[in-house]
């Protein structure tokens, strides 16, 4: 059970895939899969727990990137960021009824690709975390209490945080979040953060 941010990959260029994985990992993203084609996508997206998607917009047949993104849409509830060469205002129109988090043109300028993943998976976060969590009322409808250190992980969670910000602020080492985390996803029997949010928000309605 990986207590990182769980990133789909979706490029059809080998190249550019290698290099944006390999960025990814020194960042601290967990890549599950790197897949090539929009088939590939949808069998990964039925398979893992993904908490954030990285689509091309053209894999080779068109702008299946954004069918893809259309498909997130209607049967996953994760935030997607699309990644291509084009930017004229056709493509761009297109990408837009699909409602992504971010769109960064290629040649990618890692930095800004680091930056729009944070603020995409914050604003994600924004739209699920509507309630205070109570640590009390949580552990109520649960069978292992979470304890106070693991609810403190929990709301920086909840707040968009990543580790390396959460391990900071409470002054812990990363494998101790890591720790919490993996617990937390025990506890509450889930197994990405997406997911984590999702439960908690249902839980405290």
């Amino acid at each position: 059970m990986n207590s990182e941010v769980n990133i789909l990959l979706v490029e059809d260029d080998l190249i550019i895939a290698e290099d944006i994985s390999s960025f990814l990992f020194e960042k601290g993203y967990h890549v599950l899969e790197i897949c090539y084609t929009k088939e590939q996508a949808v069998k990964a997206l039925n398979t893992f727990s993904v908490d954030l998607a990285l689509l091309d917009i053209n894999l080779g047949k068109g702008n299946e990137g954004i069918e893809l993104a259309h498909f997130i849409n209607r049967n996953k509830n994760i935030p997607f960021i699309f990644l291509t060469s084009y930017s004229d205002k056709t493509t761009i129109d297109q990408a837009k009824t699909s409602h992504p988090l971010g769109y960064i043109t290629k040649p990618i300028d890692f930095n800004s690709l680091f930056s729009t993943i944070e603020i995409a998976l914050f604003n994600f976060s924004k739209t699920l975390s509507k309630h205070q969590l109570n640590l009390d009322h949580l552990n109520q409808a649960l069978l292992a209490t979470i304890t106070q250190k693991e609810f403190d992980m929990l709301q920086a969670i909840y707040s968009g945080k990543n580790n390396q910000q959460i391990a900071k602020e409470n002054y812990v080492s990363i494998n101790t979040v890591k720790t919490h985390i993996r617990n937390l996803y025990d506890k509450l029997q889930v197994h990405s953060r997406s997911e984590l949010l999702a439960k908690v928000r249902l839980m405290m309605d």
